[in-house]
């Protein structure tokens, strides 16, 4: 399974409201993906004070890194990236990204 954790430093000028706009149509296309586990998008809270560069992100669960590169390389998530980073302080130099591969989630209680 491959985490893909993408985190933004959006522009101060972007709305809550485009913020929402934009992961909610990266979170719609990625559900119409074979091998698209989940996709949670919100504010970064920094409870720990590491990463107040970073406003705001998404995480999508992919199945294996076949369906993440399905992702990557798709034509719609080219166009959305486009506006994904247009919409960021330093462009794509505003945007982290970790793709973080698990052998398995822990066990819910």
């Amino acid at each position: 399974m491959i985490l893909h954790a993408v985190y933004c430093d959006f522009l101060p000028d972007i709305s809550e409201a485009d913020k929402n706009s934009i992961f909610q149509k990266l979170q719609t296309f990625s559900g119409s993906l074979d091998g698209v586990v989940s996709f949670d998008f919100g504010p970064n809270r920094d409870f720990e004070a590491k990463s107040k560069d970073y406003s705001d992100g998404f995480l999508i669960r992919f199945t294996d890194p076949t369906a993440l590169e399905r992702y990557a390389t798709h034509a719609t998530h080219q166009v959305l990236g486009s506006i994904l980073v247009s919409m960021c302080r330093n462009g794509a130099d505003s945007i982290m990204v970790f793709d973080i591969e698990v052998a398995q989630s822990l066990p819910t209680a």
